[in-house]
């Protein structure tokens, strides 16, 4: 699932693949996609973008006597599991391409695509960023800091320290391999309670009288869980490429490959969170780990087999039905009940209820119908027989 490195690296892709590009007319959108239309058209515009946490930012502006007359517009974009931008041949244009933007003629068309495989992207036209999510932790560090350390009284923080980092009102950017990776790399139980956690940072001061050079040398020898939330993606950025993503060539995941230390990796352990995510962690869970959470353990042999095949996920190979079975089994009611994308306590990117589980609620009440319909035909064929 894209993160705040992959939402800034998408920026930076689209501004450099659109510089000096000219688009022209209308938003095209995917008839599959349940997305708003974009209510723009313009004869001659530049197309811009900016990240913050979990979210990026498209900017459309038309150019000077371009027409009509239009204001420019944003759209924000939240990547959902599978969202990303490429720039492709209209003629030939990538598969899911959900909304389309087309250079202006005469030179060979060209078209940016929202690419979204698995359609839990959403985008929102004149859309702002998402009220309630923190400051990012890339780009607004010390606000990030800040909102962080001033309300850890908030009942989030009485959760363990795996489930509050996938909270985007704290920590906006934040996902689920890179919490895998923070917490490893301190030696964090991720089932340790989160206040107890954090509340040790409140009183973490470097002495006055080391120099700036020394406080920075201190900090970056032995940085707190915070400054890993800045500095662990920030990593993922300088990687280049697109960073973690399904649909990405090995070439280019294979530096993000190379770079896990954590999640998914041969020798951890996984367990599942109360939300059904699962978490991958090395040692003890903590003391707030699931009563009866079974652990599983990476093997090495499946990974090398994963890489040897040119398999891109962390995980080894499985169909589909029985990854969405295994999903359903092992999802908890309280998330499938929620209402995608107005919780920022968990990810409001991932699809709260499988589908398998909707179509086995359809046969089941269907197959209920049609037991109460033979049973009262039943009844009614005794009664005629026993009145005759």
């Amino acid at each position: 699932m894209p993160e705040g490195p992959e939402l800034h690296l998408a920026s930076v892709f689209v501004n450099e693949t659109c510089r000096g590009l000219v688009f022209g007319g209308c938003v095209e959108k995917s008839s599959v996609s349940r997305n708003p239309e974009v209510p723009f058209e313009s004869s001659a515009y530049h197309i811009s973008a900016s990240a913050r946490g979990k979210e990026l930012r498209l900017t459309l502006s038309p150019l000077p006597g371009a027409q009509p007359p239009q204001k420019p517009l944003a759209l924000v974009f939240r990547f959902g599991m599978s969202g990303s931008f490429q720039l492709a041949s209209a003629e030939a244009l990538p598969r899911h391409a959900h909304l389309r933007f087309y250079t202006a003629p005469p030179a060979p068309r060209l078209a940016l695509c929202f690419v979204d495989i698995r359609r839990f992207g959403r985008w929102e036209p004149r859309g702002e960023w998402q009220p309630g999510r923190g400051p990012c932790v890339l780009l607004e560090y010390e606000q990030f800091r800040e909102n962080v350390l001033h309300n850890l009284s908030d009942k989030a923080f009485d959760q363990p320290i795996c489930e509050a980092l996938l909270d985007q009102r704290f920590f906006n950017g934040i996902g689920n391999y890179l919490r895998a990776e923070i917490l490893y790399r301190l030696k964090i139980p991720p089932f340790e309670k989160a206040r107890t956690v954090l509340e040790a940072l409140q009183q973490r001061r470097l002495s006055p009288e080391l120099t700036l050079s020394q406080k920075i040398k201190a900090k970056l020898q032995n940085p707190d869980l915070l400054e890993l939330c800045h500095s662990v993606p920030k990593e993922v950025v300088q990687l280049g490429g697109k960073g973690y993503g399904l649909e990405h060539g090995e070439e280019d995941f294979a530096a993000f490959r190379a770079w896990l230390r954590c999640y998914g990796m041969p020798g951890m352990r996984s367990l599942r969170d109360r939300h059904g995510r699962t978490i991958w962690f090395q040692g003890d869970p903590g003391p707030l780990a699931p009563k009866g959470g079974k652990f599983r353990k990476k093997k090495s042999q499946e990974t090398h087999l994963g890489a040897e095949n040119g398999i891109k996920d962390a995980s080894p190979p499985r169909k589909s039905i029985s990854r969405t079975l295994r999903v359903q089994k092992h999802f908890p009611k309280s998330t499938a009940q929620q209402s995608e994308g107005t919780n920022l306590q968990q990810y409001p990117e991932t699809p709260t209820t499988p589908e398998i589980r909707k179509r086995r609620g359809r046969q089941e009440a269907a197959g209920h119908r049609r037991s109460q319909k033979n049973k009262a035909d039943t009844s009614k064929e005794a009664g005629v027989t026993a009145a005759s």
